[in-house]
């Protein structure tokens, strides 16, 4: 019998290590084992005096009970923006805390692909994001980051009817009845995942900058002298450096990016020290945009802030030749939820949705459009450009001709430039 030679034996790393996620191709990393904390019994959400489920209210500022009035504080710190902050490295990634804390169920929606996770139990038959009944529910995954802030839900679903009222009457190229006539789903509160991004940029650039300068000369041809304008052209460079604090980036495809920038910002001295019982009766959405993914993508929208501000640095507005490098120092990020509400109202056939801060209760959405009013307000505002044109073109007018072509081209051009807008914003509300 043959023994092997040790030298030919299959390596194997030291006790108490184990292989780990490597950033690079064809390198094995290994890792201290990562002591396994106890699990945490699941937090079950029932009320201790009546056995009804309860839920997190805002106007309570914790777990409550809508059949008993039975209310229990949510002991979640106050950390707002000096919330701690991870640097982007693989041991602060790998030594993360996984899961939500407690037990969770996931929705998944055929039709838009979405994911939400809500309390077991909790029986729901339509997706927040398209309205859509094709979902199937399934035990929430527990290998993804759990957030460790976020900013608790200010404004109850029962302070919502009102203003989004009032937002569905906003608006003239709208149907009249609109206010009247939509019928509003329930509103569903849905803590949205969201990286937040520090970082230093350091952007430097080189560009040919061009001076104006005026300068006489003679005119052969009409035999005097006369000013013009010269352009002197030298090479420049200079150093700009931006300080970014929380770039919000949100980590959810199923979003609109639309009506979430409409619902303006999020205050994140509100920020809080996540615990599950801020979920309670909520629902919830995990990241599906990676971490290294929405860096990435983050850094494209800030070397575009770089260079605008490389462009600002630059004393002319002429430039030619520009190139520009921008590094990125003491990155730093968070994962946190910020709270939205969702509904959606059916009108003649058509789904639209809603969105409202949660935080602070500002209202945005999608609004169908009565369109033979933005067509006969653009007939509007083209028809006396256009009446003053045709009537430029007799001569029986003489010499008020030519005034009545240049008031004619005015009025004809700005009624393009502000039925070009009227047409945008029209056709935005109707946007997601």
């Amino acid at each position: 019998m043959t023994q092997e030679h040790p030298s030919q034996q299959p390596w194997q790393p030291p006790d108490g290590f184990q292989m780990v996620e490597s950033a690079l191709e064809g390198i094995t990393v290994f890792a201290p084992v990562q002591e396994q904390s106890p699990e945490e019994a699941p937090r079950t959400y029932i009320c201790p005096q009546c056995g009804a489920s309860t839920r997190f209210d805002a106007a309570a500022g914790g777990v409550a009970c809508e059949y008993c009035g039975y209310t229990a504080p949510v002991e979640g710190q106050e950390v707002g923006r000096q919330a701690a902050e991870n640097e982007f490295t693989l041991e602060t990634v790998s030594l993360a805390e996984r899961g939500w804390g407690t037990e969770r169920q996931e929705l998944h929606c055929e039709q838009c692909g979405a994911n939400m996770t809500l309390e077991p139990g909790v029986l729901t038959a339509t997706c927040l994001f398209c309205a859509s009944n094709r979902v199937n529910v399934h035990p929430a995954p527990v290998d993804v980051l759990r957030p460790r802030y976020l900013v608790p839900f200010k404004v109850s679903p029962d302070q919502l009817q009102k203003p989004v009222q009032e937002w569905l009457g906003r608006g003239w190229y709208h149907p009249a009845d609109l206010k009247t006539s939509a019928s509003l789903a329930r509103f569903n509160g849905i803590y949205l995942p969201f990286w937040t991004f520090d970082t230093i940029i350091t952007a430097d650039w080189a560009a040919e900058v061009g001076y104006e300068r005026q300068e006489r000369y003679y005119d052969a041809s009409s035999k005097e002298w006369k000013t013009r304008t010269v352009i002197d052209w030298r090479w420049e460079n200079g150093r700009v450096t931006l300080n970014i604090d929380d770039l919000l980036f949100c980590a959810s495809q199923r979003v609109s990016p639309v009506l979430l920038k409409r619902i303006g910002s999020f205050n994140l001295e509100d920020l809080v020290s996540y615990q599950p019982d801020f979920l309670a009766g909520l629902q919830a959405q995990a990241y599906d945009i990676t971490l290294t993914d929405a860096w990435e993508q983050a850094k494209t929208d800030l070397r575009e802030r770089a260079r605008q501000a490389c462009y600002d640095d630059i004393p002319s507005r002429h430039v030619r030749n520009f190139s520009m490098t921008a590094d990125f120092g003491d990155e730093t990020w968070r994962y946190v939820l910020l709270p939205v509400y969702l509904t959606t109202y059916h009108l003649q056939g058509r789904t639209f949705q809603v969105m409202v801060n949660g935080q602070t209760g500002v209202v945005a959405g999608q609004k169908p459009v009565v369109w033979w009013k933005v067509r006969l307000a653009i007939a509007a505002l083209l028809l006396p450009g256009l009446i003053l044109l045709l009537l430029s073109l007799f001569s029986v007018f003489g010499e008020n001709q030519s005034m009545l072509l240049i008031i004619g081209i005015l009025l004809f051009a700005g009624g393009v430039v502000f039925s070009a807008r009227l047409y945008g914003q029209a056709a935005a509300s109707e946007a997601a």
